[in-house]
């Protein structure tokens, strides 16, 4: 694992990633939970970055718990856990990495494709962002599908219902074994066919296709591909520059660089 911030040695990596984003017209940014660590977020493993070595007292694998089949059987068992992880989140903030993908938006096209539900990229200013996983804050009634405003999670009876229907509430996130929403993956074919002339992953274990195979067609077709993490993950030896280090302070340096 290398260190969070940024060194001495990646300097002539900063700066050819911030001349080629100079030139850049179009760019896309995938992020996962390591952009929102600097938030105070962990880098959690599970649904959209939404779990780390939680106490489970079912004695369950917390996969099975946060998975479509048993929020369809016991949804008051799903809910219990979605309320420790928003309680786990609550408080929390876009940071400054988010800030600075939104205001690249005053140079070039910048589409953001997140594995993140908390919602930061859309409330730091992103203007096209694609919420691969959903996002934890949106309710929606599974019988009628009325959308809910925003409540205080800590009041949810378990499981919530529907006020109008009666039906079933749940988060507006991909549960394990559940495909991933229509119109998200229909805008996320349009961007790629539209084409980038950069791609960064950011704070990602790219261990979904969706996440991985996007770089991967970049780096293949020489595209200029940008991974910024820490930890070493299967894009590693792909990309043609890893900042080992942490999103704020690889972002601070990039985009200091075109300023």
């Amino acid at each position: 694992m290398g260190d969070a911030s940024l060194t001495a040695t990646h300097e002539a990596l900063v700066t050819d990633v911030g001349r080629l984003l100079a030139r850049a017209r179009r760019v896309l940014f995938i992020t996962g939970a390591g952009i929102s660590a600097e938030s105070g977020l962990p880098t959690y493993r599970g649904v959209g970055g939404l779990y780390n070595e939680m106490t489970i007292d079912e004695g369950l694998p917390i996969e099975d718990i946060l998975s479509g089949e048993t929020f369809a059987r016991d949804p008051a068992l799903t809910w219990k856990y979605l309320l420790e992880i928003e309680r786990a989140c609550r408080g929390a903030r876009p940071n400054t990495a988010h800030a600075l993908i939104a205001g690249l938006e005053a140079h070039c096209e910048v589409c953001v494709v997140t594995q993140n539900v908390d919602g930061f990229h859309v409330l730091a200013g992103s203007t096209d962002v694609i919420e691969i996983h959903g996002r934890l804050s949106d309710l929606l009634c599974t019988r009628c599908g009325r959308s809910q405003a925003a409540v205080d999670f800590d009041t949810l009876a378990l499981p919530p219902r529907c006020t109008d229907c009666g039906g079933i509430i749940r988060p507006n996130v991909v549960l394990f074994n559940e495909m991933l929403p229509a119109r998200a993956l229909a805008r996320y074919d349009k961007a790629l066919l539209r084409g980038f002339d950069m791609v960064f992953a950011v704070g990602t274990t790219a261990g979904f296709p969706y996440i991985y195979e996007p770089v991967v067609a970049s780096a293949r077709a020489r595209l200029p591909t940008v991974e910024i993490n820490p930890d070493r993950t299967p894009l590693s030896s792909l990309v043609s520059h890893r900042l080992e280090c942490g999103a704020v302070a690889a972002l601070q340096a990039i985009v200091g660089r075109i300023a």
